[in-house]
């Protein structure tokens, strides 16, 4: 990672959200070869405030539902939300985010 003074998780997660800037984002997606357009952003977005709202983490079904009954059905199904994260959306998403790693994600 670019910037050493951030600390992850083996699996590329930050260990301390607060250092969660739109910076580290793209750093992060670089690691993974993501490049984040607007359509990323917006998802990471709606999953930094659905974890400041709620507190907890969807499982990637509930994370699908979720996305569509904010954001409509256009962007709330499995095919856009792999076409943007192919490895996993719910993952990718909160890792992106400066958030944790989803439950039920390997």
């Amino acid at each position: 990672m670019n910037n050493p003074a951030l600390q992850t998780t083996k699996d590329g997660f930050l260990i301390d959200s607060a250092q969660w800037t739109k910076d580290v984002a793209i750093q992060l997606a670089q690691i993974d070869a993501i490049e984040l357009t607007p359509e990323h952003w917006e998802i990471i977005h709606f999953i930094r405030s659905y974890y400041s709202r709620f507190n907890h983490l969807p499982n990637a079904r509930l994370f699908v539902k979720a996305v569509k009954t904010e954001l409509g059905k256009e962007r709330g199904n499995s095919l856009y939300l792999y076409r943007l994260f192919p490895d996993g959306p719910a993952k990718y998403a909160c890792k992106f985010a400066g958030l944790p790693k989803p439950p039920g994600c390997l």
